[in-house]
């Protein structure tokens, strides 16, 4: 498994000692003002020995939580806080991006007190976790205005991330939060130029990604993308085709990474032809991160095989903070449980 140890170079401004990249693990433990904590700076730079830690999701603005202490990034304690952090693990020799959030529909008003907005009116059934008592509400649908708006949000958190010490950011297109939200036919009936056709579908997310490249750079610029239907969305095959779409553009603007959203490569998809990993690859011929279930020696074969150029671990490396250690000499991991959950080891 010694590829998994080799370095790779993005692109000029950033090389990764490692291909074993922290994938994005939302724990809830920002404080009551969603400023990162000094327990989060330690548990971060624990897993510093990683090619690449991706933060928790970030919200970019007050009516995009969705979940209880979640950080943010829109405020100037906030930079302060997450400062500590990439001090943190800069010093133990890492490298760490800031995922960027909005979670559309899946936000409530508990958290700041507005409407919830999304692409159309399409509500979510059941309750927030962590906090069952809340259930979600029919979302607002956006304006152009309000579009527009986002796009630029978008951007002034990108700038944000940097000014606290991030090596750049991962916009979270995946998993059924707002830009992935845009992306899909279940959840997006607009019949103006964000809806409808696939250049439509695609046209918000496209925005997102190409002002926030005006503002940091494509090589501090990423994106994580969820092809297959997701969190409570219905699978409509004409999805491929907005993901076809997509996928071209992307390759043209040459993102620092792509990364595959939390889908198990044992998950396959009628529409997409298989699982979403083979999908894009043979779509997508640059930096790709694979995710889901992998072990060390599956994603060994991975990189191998040319699937992925990096590959990304969530659970494992909750439990094993020494993984990429462990792996090396051969230790056996811990396995997680649920109960981790509640305590940053």
């Amino acid at each position: 498994m010694d590829n998994l140890f080799e370095p790779l170079e993005l692109n000029k401004k950033i090389t990764l000692k490692n291909r074993i990249i922290m994938a994005p693990l939302t724990r809830c433990m920002a404080d009551d003002n969603l400023v990162p904590t000094q327990d989060m700076a330690e548990y971060y730079a624990r897993r510093a020995e990683t090619g690449l830690i991706i933060s928790e999701a970030t919200i970019i603005r007050p009516d995009g939580q969705g979940y209880p202490n979640t950080p943010g990034i829109f405020t100037d304690k906030q930079i302060q806080g997450w400062k500590r952090v990439t001090s943190a693990v800069h010093q133990a020799g890492g490298k760490i991006f800031m995922q960027l959030w909005h979670t559309g529909r899946v936000a409530h008003p508990h958290f700041f007190g507005g409407d919830v907005i999304a692409p159309s009116n399409i509500g979510l059934n059941g309750t927030i976790p962590r906090m069952r008592e809340l259930s979600y509400v029919t979302p607002k649908p956006v304006t152009k205005n309000e579009i527009i708006q986002l796009a630029e949000d978008y951007r002034q958190a990108a700038i944000n991330a940097l000014e606290a010490g991030f090596d750049g950011i991962e916009l979270h297109g995946a998993n059924g939060y707002l830009i992935d939200q845009f992306l899909h036919h279940s959840c997006n009936e607009r019949e103006d130029e964000f809806g409808g056709s696939v250049e439509n579908m695609a046209r918000f997310p496209l925005m997102v990604i190409d002002t926030v490249v005006s503002a940091i750079g494509r090589e501090r610029t990423a994106l994580r993308l969820s092809p297959g239907a997701y969190f409570k969305m219905e699978p409509d095959h004409r999805d491929r085709d907005v993901f076809d779409y997509l996928l071209q553009q992307l390759k043209i603007r040459n993102l620092c990474y792509l990364h595959i959203g939390i889908f198990d490569e044992s998950m396959a998809f009628d529409y997409l032809g298989g699982t979403v990993g083979d999908y894009i690859r043979t779509r997508y011929d640059k930096t790709l991160i694979g995710v889901g279930g992998l072990t060390p020696e599956t994603a060994s074969e991975a990189i191998k095989t040319g699937k992925y150029d990096l590959v990304a671990i969530g659970r494992p490396l909750i439990a094993n903070p020494d993984y990429v250690q462990k792996v090396k000499m051969g230790v056996p991991l811990v396995d997680y449980e649920d109960s981790m959950l509640l305590e940053l080891i």
